[in-house]
């Protein structure tokens, strides 16, 4: 797997919709443009609401990782 450097982090594991998402926005007015947000989540359809997110926003989505119980996305601010 290849690593990304990120910027910032957000641990949203355990967390349920639509709280990962609220973290991510948090995240997102926190970092500059062009910096990058790690999110850990486990919320199986936090893909879904991100995905609407960053269509509606104009950030891109790097890379999405998926593991057995948690799934990392890498977000960069456009």
């Amino acid at each position: 797997m290849t690593t990304i450097e990120y910027d910032f982090e957000v641990d949203a594991s355990g967390l349920q919709c639509p709280l990962p998402l609220l973290r991510l926005k948090k995240a997102i007015m926190e970092i500059d443009s062009g910096k990058i947000v790690k999110v850990i989540a486990t919320d199986p359809a936090a893909h879904l609401d991100f995905g609407v997110y960053l269509d509606q926003a104009g950030h891109i989505a790097l890379k999405i990782h998926k593991e057995s119980e948690k799934q990392i996305f890498y977000i960069k601010k456009k």
